[in-house]
């Protein structure tokens, strides 16, 4: 609970009006309601009249419509073994907490409602959409709860278990480190039926190994255990070779299923990267054509 509260209230210092405000210029309804019934105004379209009010009082009066505000949420979030992983002063875990604690908290302010579904290799954990700060802190609390979780990643089968419980159209943040394969297919299917944005989580260590002689390495997800040599410079190009042709192929993968994304790291602040992400969609008009 500390741990809880010491998040939530870093994600209020960094939520401010322009970032609400993007939030809700990015992210729309999906359609109109009617709002009210207005005497006519010279200027208004007369398409919008409404004859049987006019008829009823003797004057011209229009319909007015507001935008369908009300969005559903839905945090699809990574709590495999290799969440776990942090070179620095916070895991990937705990990075996860926060980005979704931000983002919760934006989309609270707008009055949307918002779900949870925590998968490794099997779905761990599922909430249903709902609103309120209570709903949000409970998302932090049970992204934090799951971290001593030791599976393997499957994001295909989260994403199939989305689709057959999110059968209206929502916005999807999959966060996770990506350390998984053959799930393009159901990124496609997601990205057609949802408004999803994938939010990849790094660590630098991940990317590069520091030169510090003989280290015992540990895979969370499969415990299996090997001692490399990081004195070596051919296995420190080698790992660095092979972290950035994954990194690669994973970005192609995003790109050819369309998908925004959030590239956030456990060794910098990540609110710039999201102020980003706002902007090239908000340059768009919204969602990725």
């Amino acid at each position: 609970m500390k741990q809880v509260g010491r998040i939530k209230l870093l994600t209020n210092r960094l939520i401010d009006d322009r970032l609400s405000g993007d939030y809700h210029s990015v992210f729309k309804g999906h359609g109109i309601e009617f709002d009210e019934v207005r005497p006519y105004i010279p200027g208004d379209d007369i398409r919008s009249i409404d004859w049987n009010v006019t008829a009823r009082t003797g004057h011209p009066h229009i319909k007015r419509f507001a935008e369908e505000r009300e969005l559903t949420i839905q945090f699809l979030i990574d709590v495999s073994g290799s969440q776990v992983f942090g070179s620095g002063t916070r895991p990937k875990s705990e990075l996860a907490a926060e980005i979704a604690c931000l983002l919760s908290l934006t989309a609270l302010r707008n009055q949307d409602k918002i779900g949870l579904i925590l998968f490794s290799d099997r779905i761990v954990k599922s909430i249903p959409p709902r609103k309120g700060r209570t709903a949000v802190m409970r998302l932090v609390r049970e992204i934090l709860a799951a971290e001593e979780t030791r599976h393997g990643t499957d994001i295909g089968a989260a994403l199939r278990f989305l689709s057959n419980i999110q059968k209206r159209k929502a916005i999807v943040f999959l966060i996770s480190d990506y350390q998984d394969q053959g799930y393009e297919k159901e990124l496609r299917v997601a990205a057609r039926r949802h408004d999803l944005i994938s939010c990849v989580i790094g660590d630098p260590r991940e990317q590069a190994l520091p030169d510090i002689g003989l280290v015992e390495l540990q895979d969370p997800e499969t415990g299996e255990l090997l001692l490399v040599d990081t004195s070596s410079r051919r296995v420190r190009d080698t790992f660095a070779q092979n972290a950035a042709r994954d990194r690669a192929e994973l970005q192609s993968t995003l790109r050819r299923c369309g998908l925004d994304t959030l590239e956030i790291s456990t060794d910098r602040p990540y609110i710039d990267d999201v102020r980003r992400l706002f902007k090239r969609r908000q340059l768009r008009g919204g969602r990725r054509a």
